[in-house]
This record gives C-alpha cells, structure tokens and sequence, in this order.
C-alpha cells in the first residue's frame, strides 16, 4: 500500500496539540440537525488500492476513445495528431518542474520559450503582441470583454450568436458578476446575423467568432469598421487554431483583441482539459493585457537573455494597478504548443490547415450524398453544419452504439432552443481516413 494511514496514537497525539478531545469536537459548530446520523445509503466501504484500481478500470473501460472508432467531434475541442517527440521534450526535467516565473529573470528557459510562444501566437493572429497564455479560450475570452471596457469604460458587451456557447457561459458569469450588460444574439446557424445595427456610444465591444460555433467562414473587416466609427472594439474568438495556418488573421481584418484555445496545436483532447488560452491584441492596448509578457533584451555583457516585461496581477504589483487576477499561465501546455508549431514550421502548419479543408471538403461531399442529409454552410474551414430527418441527438446515440463518434449535436449545446433539433456539427482533421468517413455514412445510412 502506497497510502498509510495515521494510527490512533498519532490522532490523539495532534488533538492534544490542538487542545481537543476527540475528531467530533472539530465539528462542533455544525448543528446536530444539519449532521448525518451514520453512512450515506448507497455508498460503498472504503476499499484497498487493488479494488479500488480494478473498479475504476472496469469504469473506464465503458468509454470509447477518440482514438479507436470513427470521430467526428469537434465544436471547440478537435482531435488532431501530437507527434511523440512533443511529449518527449515536455519531459525534460527543467519543464516538467517549471512553475510560474515569481523570481522571472532566474529561469531564463522558461522566459525563453514563452517569448518564442508569445511571437507564434502574434504572427498567428495578425497581432502586435501576445501575452504568455491564458487558461483556455473561454476564460481569455472573458479576459477580453473586461479589457475592452476599461479601455473605453463602457459597459455594454454584444456576443454574436456564432460565438460558442460555453464561451457566452463563461463571459456571462465572469463579466455580469461584474455588472456589465451582456446581449448575446440568437444562435446564428443560417450565417445571416447583422452585428452592426446593434452597437452604439454604450457598447464597449462586440465578441465574434470565425469559424464560428456553426463552421460559417466570416469576414469581420465591415464590422471592425463599423465598430471602430462608433468606438467600440472587437473581439475576435478563434477556436480551432488550425485554421489560422490558411485563413485570414483577425489582424488583418481589424480586430482589436484576438482570442484562440490552442489545444489544436500540440495538446490533446485530454477528456476537455487542461488547454491554453491564446491572447494577443495591438500595441496601444498592452498595458491593459491581462496575464504577463516575456521580452527579449541583452545582459551587461551583451549576451541575448529574457526578461519579465509585463505582469498583471495583483501579486506582484500594486493591487490598484492589476489589470487581471490570472495566478499562473498554462505552463506546459503553452510549451506543447510551441514545441509542436516549431516543428511544422509555416509551411507545415499551411499544409496541416490543407489536409483538414480537404478532408472536411470530402466529408462534406459524402454525406450530401445520403438521402435526407444537407450541409447547411457554403464555405467552412474543418467543421460544418449538416441538417438531419431526424433529430441529430438520437442519430449520433444510435451511431455510438455503432461505435462511431458522428459529432454534436446542436441542442446539445441549446438545449432550451427550439428548432435546432436536427442539426448537426461535423469535424474533420487529418486524422480522418476515408475509410472512417464512409463508416459514418453507412452508419447514417442504416440509422435514418
């Protein structure tokens, strides 16, 4: 046994260190009525490490992993390909142990390779400058509302209806604990929302998203000039990085705050987590960036070394001043995604962000092919809508009975929507063999 336990004795030694008679005594401010007279109905004694192991094997054993039958999930989380040699070097010892830089100048590694992520991420985004990771894409997302509106103190924030569900969630407890006014639009499945009309001298910015939550392809210049007229900023959410290897940057369309979850790039789908949060935004605004900036600069001896630029939070400076109270950066998995993106290079990340266009392409194709099946999108990157005969939830329980991993389904998402019953949203990565993707037509064939 790996766990030993405390003895009677060494439980009587630390009650009489504290000056208690028994365990009970450390409860005593808890009212009977509020306490449980003997075990809880239902629930198991405690057993030893080895029953323990097999139960939790024999639970795990229930799940179907991405890795062994056709999968076609997406909607913010993707399943891509993480080479070996990316885990191999996030075992080094130095980056294993790494915690967040408090004594910064001293772990020139770490400061190093967080400058590195923070320049992929600012040429990935169209940006001028990026921070040093976020959590995820819905909490950075969240990071950014609050920054736009000490920017332009203004209070009120427009969600568009393509933007993620969980990050609205998100946005909407962080922000409107903090009294901000938050419209979020209608789920905009049919790509045909106006965001313009609905921004005045209130609005402190408008979230969008591209590909947005239905795979619609957006084109945001309009709007970012639109905004920019009435002084709002914009917020553009990506979150499948991926596609920034072949579409348009959010700079280059105007955005003024850019937010991506990086899991695409170097980290795996984790059972939904830890990830990383990239954020970057324009030169004027970085001093109300949230999180820390690692810089580049020279010591006395002109020798090249790394410095903490920036940090945000109420810890390390004054708390007046702090613009975020973000504690740590996702450490390894920021470093995954460096790793990962310098081994592809800009011409292996294009041609990445190629497989997955023509995979979807091909997806797409077979399934407009099935009887009562149509893709709603006319453009997409990876991930598209298809409309069903039947409701998508039941469609994709039956096909995991199938063992095959059709997508999402929409109402899984709006569960209190109406009319989004039959819709589906469809992954493809380079992962996808053709041989999976006429699975899953067979599979829609026989269930429809």
């Amino acid at each position: 046994m790996r766990y030993l336990p405390l003895t009677d004795a060494d439980r009587s030694s630390m009650l009489a260190t504290i000056g208690v008679d028994s365990v009970d005594a450390l409860f005593r401010d808890v009212p009977d009525h509020a306490k449980l007279p003997g075990k809880i109905a239902g629930l198991p004694d405690h057993k030893g490490e080895l029953e323990v192991e097999r139960h939790l094997s024999r639970l795990a054993a229930k799940n179907v992993t991405a890795s062994s039958v056709p999968f076609f999930v997406g909607a913010g989380a993707y399943k891509h390909h993480v080479p070996a040699s990316v885990d191999q070097i996030l075992l080094r010892g130095e980056f294993l142990t790494s915690y967040t830089p408090y004594q910064p100048e001293v772990t020139q590694g770490t400061l190093q390779y967080l400058f590195e992520f923070q320049t992929q991420v600012a040429l990935l985004t169209g940006m001028d400058v990026a921070n040093a990771s976020m959590y995820d894409g819905a909490t950075g997302t969240a990071e950014a509302v609050l920054m736009a509106a000490r920017v332009n103190k203004r209070n009120k924030v427009i969600l568009s209806g393509g933007l993620h569900p969980h990050y609205r969630e998100v946005v909407e407890t962080t922000c409107g604990i903090m009294g901000m006014d938050i419209r979020a639009q209608a789920p905009d499945w049919k790509n045909a929302e106006d965001l313009s009309a609905l921004l005045d001298a209130e609005t402190a910015c408008v979230v969008v998203q591209t590909p947005s939550l239905f795979g619609h392809l957006r084109d945001f210049t309009a709007l970012c000039d639109a905004a920019h007229a009435k002084g709002v900023m914009v917020i553009v959410v990506v979150t499948e990085v991926v596609s920034l290897g072949l579409l348009p940057s959010p700079g280059s369309m105007g955005a003024d705050i850019v937010v991506c979850e990086g899991q695409s790039i170097g980290n795996g789908l984790n059972f939904g987590g830890p990830y990383v949060g990239l954020f970057a935004t324009r030169d004027k605004y970085v001093r109300q960036m949230p999180g820390r900036l690692c810089g580049q600069t020279v010591d006395a001896d002109g020798k090249r070394g790394f410095v903490l630029t920036l940090s945000t939070r109420e810890q390390h400076i004054r708390r007046e001043k702090a613009t975020s109270n973000i504690c740590t950066n996702s450490g390894l998995c920021a470093l995954a995604f460096t790793i990962h993106l310098s081994l592809l290079g800009e011409q292996g990340l294009v041609q990445l962000a190629r497989i997955n266009h023509a995979n979807a392409v091909t997806l797409a194709d077979k399934l407009s092919a099935v009887k009562g099946v149509s893709v709603v999108n006319d453009g997409f990157f990876n991930e598209f809508t298809v409309k069903l005969p039947k409701k998508a939830a039941k469609v994709v329980s039956k096909l995991a009975a199938k063992d095959i991993l059709a997508g999402v389904p929409v109402s899984r998402l709006y569960p209190d929507v109406e009319g989004l019953d039959d819709l589906l949203l469809v992954a493809a990565t380079e992962i996808n063999s053709v041989e999976d993707m006429d699975a899953l037509v067979r599979g829609l064939e026989e269930v429809l």
